[in-house]
């Protein structure tokens, strides 16, 4: 049997603030790599201090794909980032470069690298029913349904995941199956590529809260309410009925920023409240990371030549 021929990418993985953008600018460098953004906020323009979007300083030299696709009222699915991803990486290889997937979005990375369960398209129809629905009862209630009908789904779904609870209402109600059905079924569409999965995260969580801090508190500084003031001053985004269910103002500081300048709570009341969804974040994160059997972990303030030594290895070089 010949050996393997599918091209070799690098997965850098980990929770918010443990430094994979800076990582993934290193390898880069090192081993004349492309960055894939794996990343739900970065895909959306506007979303730049808050979702700590690399700068054109930065990315000087360096290319770097899946950044900026979407306005931030509209969406972008796990499938469609699994198809951009997947051709991005193929163009990268063609080139002779190395793919370096960097991000924290698991989901993005389980539909590239496992592949997505064969799942019915979206249907605006019931999506605009659902969302009307939803504005007479809320979500909870909404949430309180998917229960009734797909308990596996709404086990796993938190009952204020306005985006998750209308696709798995939507799917049953299209197919009259539950979306935990659909998501038993095999992967399909797996990325044809050799991946190293590395995971950059601290080995105390009390220093990766410590990063998460002093990063908001930087991401203040730099103006980070100043742009959310630009994204609430869009007209596009003023014609959205319900601007805090977008996929974009959801992501993590968008929404309390949001929240906070249409007058609820305190500054003081709005940073603490951001910095603890970031740390609810980064604790999803490495929930799933470590169900990703095998990668491999790394402390960003210790560890980084024994990373570098593990992707030379891989790369034979």
């Amino acid at each position: 049997m010949g050996s393997d021929q599918r091209p070799l990418a690098i997965a850098l993985m980990g929770p918010t603030a443990s430094g994979k953008t800076a990582a993934a600018i290193a390898l880069a460098k090192a081993y004349d790599g492309e960055i894939v953004s794996v990343d739900s906020a970065l895909v959306y323009r506007g979303l730049e201090i808050g979702a700590a979007k690399p700068d054109l300083e930065e990315r000087a030299g360096i290319a770097h794909h899946l950044l900026d696709l979407r306005d931030p009222w509209e969406t972008y699915s796990a499938a469609e980032f699994a198809s951009d991803a997947a051709a991005a990486v193929r163009a990268i290889a063609a080139r002779g470069r190395l793919p370096i997937l960097a991000g924290g979005t698991g989901l993005y990375f389980r539909a590239l690298l496992q592949g997505l369960s064969p799942m019915p398209q979206a249907d605006p129809a019931i999506r605009a029913q659902i969302t009307a629905e939803a504005a007479v009862v809320g979500w909870p209630a909404l949430h309180t349904q998917l229960a009734k009908v797909d308990p596996l789904a709404a086990k796993r779904i938190h009952a204020t995941d306005p985006q998750r609870i209308q696709r798995a209402l939507e799917v049953f109600r299209l197919t009259g199956k539950p979306i935990s059905h659909w998501q038993a079924l095999p992967g399909i569409a797996r990325l044809p590529a050799r991946v190293l999965k590395l995971v950059l995260a601290p080995a105390d969580r009390a220093v990766l809260h410590q990063c998460i801090e002093r990063r908001f508190d930087l991401m203040l500084e730099q103006g980070f309410l100043d742009e959310v003031r630009r994204l609430r001053a869009l007209p596009q985004m003023a014609r959205v009925a319900a601007p805090l269910d977008l996929p974009a103002i959801r992501a993590v500081g968008y929404r309390q920023a949001w929240q906070f300048l249409e007058g609820q709570g305190s500054a003081m009341e709005f940073r603490d409240k951001a910095i603890f969804a970031t740390r609810q974040l980064a604790k999803r994160q490495l929930t799933w990371l470590r169900g990703e059997l095998d990668a491999r972990w790394y402390d960003p303030a210790s560890d980084m030549p024994g990373l570098r030594n593990a992707v030379s290895l891989f790369l034979g070089r």
